[in-house]
């Protein structure tokens, strides 16, 4: 089992950032990829980055592209997010996700472990 908490979220006006952590418990970081999802009311979650067990392969989605950067520090057992040049259509609920395995995932079904998420709102 995987216990992941998040925290780093609040209220940032439009063009500011937010560096957002999930911290990992549980069992060997370095065996597990990470993603960062979010779900923002009535929309479909989404996964915004994702990174490698290693941190060598990294996606991001094409709506944060340029913008967001996800990184890790095995040695910290934890996951990052920095968000700059945050948009009003960033505003969601940000989770992080984690799994076994060597590659990078895309969908959000590909992770089993989920964290409670953390509030990211984007005023204008």
């Amino acid at each position: 089992q995987v216990q992941l908490v998040e925290s780093g979220g609040g209220l940032v006006q439009a063009g500011g950032s937010l560096r957002l952590s999930c911290a990992t418990s549980g069992r060997t970081f370095n065996n597990y990829a990470m993603g960062w999802l979010r779900q923002a009311p009535g929309k479909e979650r989404e996964i915004v980055a994702a990174i490698s067990w290693s941190g060598g392969s990294t996606y991001y989605a094409d709506s944060v592209k340029g913008r967001f950067t996800i990184s890790r520090d095995n040695a910290k057992n934890t996951v990052y997010l920095q968000m700059n040049s945050l948009k009003r259509e960033d505003t969601a609920v940000y989770q992080c996700g984690a799994r076994q395995g060597s590659g990078t995932y895309y969908y959000s079904y590909e992770y089993d472990y989920w964290g409670q998420g953390t509030q990211v709102t984007v005023s204008s």
